[in-house]
């Protein structure tokens, strides 16, 4: 085996690519059902150190790829995600505004595009914001009496209110004895502790390479937009603050919190009204339609972006590349989120008691002219 088979981009780090090389050859079946090389074997046969495949090996279970057994070593993971009669629920709760159709087919999308590997159904977590326990265990039924054997599910990040009741979903997916992998996000909550299944978006390395990209624009004041206390804005707020420290001393973070109490149409405006507060050049908003919104409302200030202020946004929607104002943003990597949300949720169900994964994929950031001075 060759121990380059595949050009190295120098921007991910060698144990992701070394993953992704075994994952092929994983994919292929050539180990089938069987064990792994040791960690010692791969260092070996790639021309890495034990570190680096010891990683890499973990990435894989991260994965759903590989299981590890005690004093047994690494194996195949069983393909149960590939079983053409199995039905899965995805249950969304995506946050209400002017773009939710559009934050839903950021997840929708990656399900559609591997739907020969399943038989989904998509659905809202359809309660009032007023329903109690009871209610939202009648929903909960409603999904096990729709056939599913387990549970993707995409967590609200509104409110307090509006996470106790996701807290009573999964009470009643865990009642009927439902796996369920999380999309994107942990459960609503600064620092929260994962007690499911998480797949999602880089949104560390999304957070890095938005304020890089800036930076090497020779923006000097860049600030970092974020609203709820959820594990993609907190996760994304690391990533920026680690590049503007990174880039010496003389960078001052500015970071920008949305005040929940604001409606969309309230919010790009106390937005776009800090950033000219705090004398900003760059901006990282946390989804597209805020960094479209913000545009809008800092060409009503008479500031032109990018000269004045670069704006970047986040999961490169639609509406981004709708204007003549194309908007950089930090793709959401949608298909590969889902298959390996399947993997995950196929390990889940072959060996329950596994430790809980979270497994980080990361995008790429999409120059446009929100942020490049044409």
């Amino acid at each position: 085996m060759p121990r380059s088979e595949s050009p190295v981009d120098d921007t991910t780090p060698k144990y992701v690519h070394l993953a992704d090389q075994l994952a092929t050859r994983l994919r292929a079946g050539e180990w089938s059902m069987g064990k792994l090389p040791t960690v010692r074997d791969i260092a070996d046969t790639y021309d890495v150190s034990s570190f680096t495949a010891s990683r890499a090996l973990q990435l894989l279970r991260d994965r759903g790829l590989v299981v590890t057994r005690d004093r047994s070593g690494s194996y195949a993971a069983a393909e149960r995600d590939a079983d053409p009669v199995a039905r899965w629920a995805v249950v969304m709760r995506v946050s209400p505004g002017p773009w939710q159709s559009a934050s839903e087919a950021v997840v929708r999308v990656g399900f559609e595009r591997v739907v020969g590997q399943g038989a989904f159904a998509l659905r809202p977590l359809a309660v009032p914001p007023t329903a109690d326990a009871a209610e939202v265990d009648r929903a909960t039924a409603a999904v096990a009496k729709g056939g599913a054997t387990g549970v993707f599910f995409l967590p609200s990040r509104v409110s307090e209110d509006t996470c106790r009741q996701d807290e009573w979903f999964l009470a009643g997916c865990r009642k009927r004895g439902l796996p369920v992998v999380l999309l994107d996000r942990n459960l609503r909550g600064e620092r929260r502790e994962l007690e499911r299944d998480l797949v999602a978006s880089d949104h560390a390395d999304g957070g890095r390479r938005c304020t890089e990209h800036l930076l090497a624009l020779g923006r000097k004041r860049i600030a970092c937009v974020v609203a709820s206390p959820t594990s993609t804005h907190t996760d994304r707020l690391a990533g920026y603050l680690s590049a503007i420290e990174n880039a010496g001393p003389g960078r001052t973070p500015i970071v920008l919190r949305v005040p929940e109490r604001l409606e969309a149409r309230e919010a790009y405006p106390w937005i776009a009204d800090e950033l000219v507060r705090a004398g900003t050049d760059g901006a990282i908003c946390y989804q597209d339609y805020v960094a479209v919104g913000v545009i809008l409302e800092l060409f009503r200030r008479g500031l032109n972006v990018p000269r004045d202020v670069a704006v970047v946004g986040c999961d490169d929607l639609p509406i981004g590349q709708s204007f003549a104002l194309g908007v950089s943003s930090y793709t959401y990597p949608s298909e590969e989120i889902v298959r390996t949300a399947l993997r995950v949720m196929a390990n889940r169900i072959a060996y329950p008691g596994d430790p809980f994964a979270k497994v980080l994929l990361p995008g790429r950031l999409v120059v446009r002219d929100s942020s490049v001075v044409g």
